[in-house]
């Protein structure tokens, strides 16, 4: 199998679109948590792959193409932000404490897991910017000296949870204020969150671009200072 695959560049690339396609399909006809596209398209791509012992190399020679739509996707989040301009002036004090107090959460949080279980400096260096977007994630992963496939894989889990998780703890800890929504998705799951705050609404999808793109800033600054923080 794989070596029939090998000549097909763009067979993980079919793969991944196809089986979101049919996430999105299970999640109109489903809508609980658990049908969430991301997380459906990821099972059935694993389990494609596991049943048919296909090499992740071979999924991923045309699956990496789509990771070449992440630059502009996430410069697409600006739009919601710029129209919300005059609510973010207003609340910009609150707004940025907000990002910063769940910046330092992150990194403290990672530190004390990691201190927990033991985990090594090159575990912990990969896993401080898990709740930042990949394209700085892995920027900030090599620089510290960390395995960029680690910090990409908690990346990922940490935007499905995330995605996951934000209608289920609004509800549960009666979080109702747009602003505080959107602000939480974005800082903690990053652009994964922030699609799930366009479905609350409009302000709640441009907080979560805001708190993405500022949150990827403060990360770079405070990285480096908890990288000497080895547990």
């Amino acid at each position: 199998m794989n070596e029939i695959l090998q000549e097909s560049m763009y067979f993980g690339f079919f793969l991944a679109l196809g089986t979101y396609w049919i996430g999105l399909k299970l999640q109109k006809r489903f809508p609980y948590t658990l049908c969430n596209p991301l997380l459906v398209s990821t099972v059935l791509c694993i389990g494609i792959l596991l049943v048919f012992r296909i090499d992740y190399e071979v999924f991923d020679a045309g699956a990496s193409h789509i990771s070449y739509f992440l630059t502009p996707c996430t410069v697409c989040l600006a739009i919601p932000m710029y129209k919300q301009v005059r609510i973010l002036k207003k609340n910009l004090a609150a707004i940025l404490v907000s990002i910063v107090s769940g910046c330092l959460a992150a990194s403290l949080t990672i530190w004390g897991l990691c201190a927990l279980f033991g985990l090594d400096g090159g575990v912990y260096h990969s896993l401080q910017p898990k709740s930042v977007t990949t394209a700085i994630a892995i920027g900030v992963s090599s620089e510290l000296g960390g395995n960029t496939a680690l910090t990409i894989m908690s990346v990922v889990v940490t935007g499905m949870f995330g995605g996951i998780m934000a209608k289920v703890l609004c509800r549960l800890f009666r979080i109702k204020d747009p602003i505080a929504v959107g602000l939480a998705c974005g800082n903690g799951a990053h652009a994964m969150g922030t699609s799930k705050a366009l479905e609350f609404g409009e302000l709640e999808g441009a907080m979560s671009s805001l708190a993405v793109v500022v949150a990827g800033v403060v990360t770079v600054i405070l990285a480096p200072l908890f990288a000497g923080m080895i547990p």
